[in-house]
């Protein structure tokens, strides 16, 4: 098995195979395997750089990057950072390292397009490890998010 091949894209930059890759693995990871019924599609996907994760041709992980200011934290309230979410890694891949390889690779995409201005994330709890290993810390108390319990994280 290969290494990760990244590809950053804005969503009128995708072709439809690869967002057709995209969408059927946000469904197979979040709301399949989760059983967490909710609209995975949203006005956000067009305002997000999306980051493919491919290995030996196929999507192996994922996870867009939200504009600043883009993201509503409450109504009316927006995430003046960027803001990562929809991480996954697809079954198919796991254990290989691919998570930590896509968060670092969304990480340093977050500084060069938005230079100094921190990242916000919406963690489920039994990640904050793994979240808190890349430099993100918890903000505020936990909340329920679609029955999944999470935090709000940031890097600074």
């Amino acid at each position: 098995m290969n290494a990760l091949i990244f590809r950053w894209a804005r969503l009128h930059e995708l072709t439809a195979p690869e967002w057709h890759a995209v969408m059927a693995a946000r469904e197979a990871v979040f709301i399949v395997e989760q059983n967490c019924p909710y609209q995975d599609a949203d006005a956000l996907d067009a305002q997000s750089w999306h980051l493919i994760g491919t290995c030996d041709g196929l999507l192996a992980a994922y996870l867009r990057v939200v504009d600043p200011g883009r993201k509503s934290v409450h109504a009316g309230t927006f995430y003046a950072e960027p803001s990562i979410g929809r991480v996954l890694t697809a079954t198919a891949f796991r254990g290989k390292g691919f998570g930590q390889q896509l968060m670092r690779e969304g990480i340093a995409g977050c500084d060069r397009l938005f230079p100094g201005q921190g990242i916000r994330i919406s963690a489920q709890s039994y990640l904050l490890n793994f979240y808190r290993a890349l430099g993100f810390v918890e903000v505020g108390d936990e909340y329920d998010e679609d029955g999944i319990p999470h935090f709000e994280m940031r890097r600074t």
